[in-house]
């Protein structure tokens, strides 16, 4: 079943029922004044940490998931008949009321009619301002005057920290305070206390935000939760909307609301706007953006701000292929979507509710891969950033908070929490940010490590590697401590991680090619020794006949192995034996044969099988998970893309693509029931074939899944991948699949990439730039114009 389509000359995806199987979403703003919504106006807004500054009250887990939201009430003034601008929170039958909201980049538009009332609400954040849009334009369809009555509606919270609003209820029912003067409401918290905004964590101090509209009079308000909706009700049937009039409560201390009441009367035809804007700060403030911001003119020029700072953001890459789904969703979907998970990691979303807060080290070291395609100097600094997470032992801290960093002061972090993964995606991210900057010299920036001392950003890499290399077990291979990127896995602290080690070995190839190109003659020999090294290693012990095994516990128990009843065969080592270069072609086939006949399904690759059901779950955490589902033989989206990158490594197109298409959210459209969240970003996870809700996805738009995915797409599949020297031609095309034009933003200039599959889909057989023929499949960036025509023939 289809509930929506793509947009893609207006960069939008087109929910055309309201109805969907779980409330989708979208993200407003930018790192100050974030915000989420919902295609039914559900969600929630927050200042700078979705953890300690929502300001709009949420309430996880429920239904629908999306509950309070941005709620606009509209009443007919003769009958008391009600309905909201959006399809919930009072849900109308289906059969009269009809909804679609417009998800683009950085707004919402939800435009629904109800017996001949039609409501287009524009929900969207000014660049660079600390308050949010909802513009609602009211037209008559009918043949008789209307005469209607407008209710706004947010929760706010009562503490900004999340936490305490909803669970230390004894303390914050008794902070909140609200008045409503000359149109404006004003919600304080600890109203009686100093502001402090130089010290964001601080707890102790006053908080403030206001709520106004313009285009119609406030003639009644109410700011008290509990007199707005009013006892053993619910958002969908509010008692001031059934008494036709707010009561002018003015919340002091239980909980806060905010609804303005105004009355509009439409002749037939007639339309009217009405802007409402929420934001932080005082009274002043609200009344203040009143005047300046709060006419429909100012409303629609700041709305072009948005597209006009976001389009541009996305146009780095575009494809032409024989695939309308895969050009709409690389191009726009997967684009916004890495942009999005860049901004916020893992900290705010429908399911992630500040648990998370700050930045995760090893997703948002794996988050710069494609940013830094899209946004280099954005991605630069944060790379920066998150290189100064590390600590002087070679180790990460978990996560690092921007909001507090202090490189240089940090405590170190404790043993037992250290992750073996964290600093091996430097690996990964700084080759990808150097490649496309097209600057050595990054390489030679000297940054301080969390903790204390400093180094050269390659010197920040060496000690990654030195850290690995000092954390090793019996077999020669490094310890998984407290976990690798499987926090499911539980080897033991001496336990040992084949995925790691392929990392490590990926790590010595790019130290070795840095060094090389730097000419640090020393330390090439030095990485050299310790290539060959980790590869006796790996040769001694990982490979089982078909796959490679996954991890050796502490015990000397082999996991990810034929002998084992469950958990036999892990995709990670299998696809990274390819990425890393240590399996080579025949060996490499091999075992990316034993995936695809014991782990892919018609909605991705499983991460291991069988399930586990029987082991420990000290060691195999994984089973905590009922089988198919997360870690436990799930369809875990973020290693997707390692597999369609190996199999573009080993020249297998079709097998590449099938596997895209498999775990591509787009290519579920037209079967977004099964999937059940949104089919335009991808997600955590899909369940299995093991699960009774096998192929329904869950947890969308923050994950790993969207940069690597991005890659996948852009550097290997259609195969335009930068590099140290210029761009690297190097498709993974489906042989009869018709021709694919690329056009691709690197280092300041502008390349269109002509292709033909040629028999194969792979190899460069003929590389044309601006008529002259070059050799390899490198266009140089020294030859390069600022417009560029690059054409190429495949074998």
């Amino acid at each position: 079943m289809r509930y929506g389509h793509f947009d893609d000359a207006a960069r939008e995806y087109v929910i055309e029922r309201p109805d969907t199987p779980k409330s989708w979403t979208n993200y407003l703003g930018d790192t100050t004044y974030g915000a989420i919504i919902t295609n039914n106006a559900g969600g929630y807004s927050f200042y700078r940490s979705g953890a300690l500054g929502r300001f709009l009250r949420f309430r996880t887990n429920g239904i629908p998931m999306d509950q309070p939201g941005r709620y606009l009430y509209l009443q007919d003034r003769l009958d008391g008949d009600f309905w909201s601008a959006s399809w919930q929170p009072v849900g109308k039958p289906l059969s009269q009321y009809k909804s679609t909201c417009r998800f683009g980049t950085g707004y919402a538009i939800i435009d629904s009619t109800y017996r001949g009332i039609r409501a287009e609400t524009t929900y969207f954040v000014p660049r660079g301002q600390t308050f949010e849009y909802w513009k609602l334009v009211l037209t008559n369809t009918g043949s008789e005057v209307r005469r209607l009555s407008l209710y706004t509606y947010v929760e706010f919270a009562n503490s900004w920290n999340m936490a305490q609003d909803q669970v230390n209820l004894q303390y914050t029912q008794y902070i909140v305070d609200c008045d409503c003067r000359d149109g404006v409401i004003e919600r304080g918290q600890n109203p009686h206390l100093a502001e402090d905004p130089a010290n964001f964590t601080n707890n102790d101090k006053s908080r403030w935000n206001w709520m106004t509209q313009a285009g119609a009079p406030v003639t009644a308000f109410d700011t008290d939760r509990d007199a707005f909706i009013g006892p053993y009700r619910t958002y969908a049937n509010p008692l001031a909307i059934h008494n036709g009039r707010c009561g002018g409560s003015r919340a002091h201390g239980d909980n806060a609301c905010g609804s303005l009441q105004s009355e509009i009367d439409l002749a037939p035809g007639e339309s009217r706007t009405v802007i409402v804007m929420l934001g932080i700060g005082r009274q002043a403030e609200g009344a203040r953006i009143r005047s300046e911001f709060g006419t429909p003119e100012r409303c629609d020029a700041e709305l072009a701000k948005v597209k006009a700072y976001w389009h541009p953001r996305l146009a780095t890459f575009a494809a032409k292929t024989a695939d309308p789904l895969f050009d709409s969703f690389v191009n726009t979907w997967n684009a916004y979507n890495c942009q999005i998970t860049f901004a916020w990691s893992r900290a705010a979303s429908l399911v992630y509710n500040g648990e998370r807060d700050g930045l995760g080290y090893r997703d948002s070291v794996q988050d710069i891969i494609s940013a830094a395609t899209m946004v280099p100097d954005e991605a630069e600094g944060r790379l920066s950033m998150l290189i100064t997470g590390q600590e002087s032992g070679g180790s990460a801290m978990p996560q690092v908070f921007p909001y507090r960093h202090r490189p240089g002061h940090e405590t170190p972090t404790d043993p037992h929490r250290i992750r073996s993964d964290d600093c091996m995606w430097l690996f990964n991210a700084i080759p990808a940010l150097v490649k496309e900057i097209g600057d050595l010299a990054y390489l030679d920036r000297v940054l301080p490590f969390a903790d204390a001392g400093e180094a050269t950003v390659l010197g920040h890499l060496r000690r990654a590697i030195e850290f690995s290399l000092a954390h090793r077990g019996a077999n020669g291979l490094p310890c998984g401590l407290e976990a690798d990127w499987n926090d499911c896995l539980r080897m033991g602290y001496r336990g040992e991680t084949v995925f790691v080690a392929f990392q490590l070995r990926y790590a010595f190839t790019v130290y070795i090619e840095i060094c090389t190109r730097l000419g640090r003659a020393a330390e090439v020999a030095w990485a050299t020794a310790g290539l060959a090294e980790i590869d006796a290693a790996i040769e001694r012990r990982c490979w089982d006949g078909e796959w490679f095994i996954r991890a050796i516990s502490e015990r000397g128990e082999v996991i990810g192995s034929k002998a084992a009843a469950e958990g036999q065969i892990f995709l990670n080592t299998q696809s990274w034996a390819v990425i890393s270069g240590f399996a080579g072609s025949a060996r490499g086939t091999v075992a990316m044969d034993a995936v695809k006949s014991r782990l892919a399904t018609p909605f991705g690759i499983a991460l291991c099988d069988p399930p586990f059901r029987t082991v420990p779950c000290r060691e195999i955490r994984a089973v905590l998970f009922g089988p198919s589902m997360k870690e436990n033989g799930g369809i875990f989206s973020q290693i997707q893309p390692w597999a369609v990158i190996a199999e573009c490594m080993l020249r297998r197109p079709e097998r590449a693509w099938a596997y895209w298409r498999a775990f591509c959210p787009a290519n579920q459209n037209d079967r977004a029931e099964i999937r059940q969240i949104e089919p335009y970003v991808h997600c955590q996870s899909t369940h299995g074939k093991h699960s009774r809700h096998f192929g329904a996805s869950r947890l969308s738009w923050l994950t790993g899944t969207a940069t690597w995915a991005y890659a996948a797409a852009t550097q290997h599949l259609c195969g335009v991948r930068p590099d140290w020297d210029g761009l690297r031609i190097d498709p993974c095309l489906e042989p009869g699949s018709g021709s694919v034009t690329v056009r691709r933003r690197f280092r300041g200039k502008a390349y269109e990439v002509r292709m033909s599959p040629g028999a194969t889909g792979t190899g460069v057989r003929k590389l044309i730039l601006n008529g002259q023929e070059l050799a390899g499949d490198l266009v140089p960036a020294a030859q390069a114009k600022d417009v560029n025509l690059v054409e190429v023939q495949l074998s």
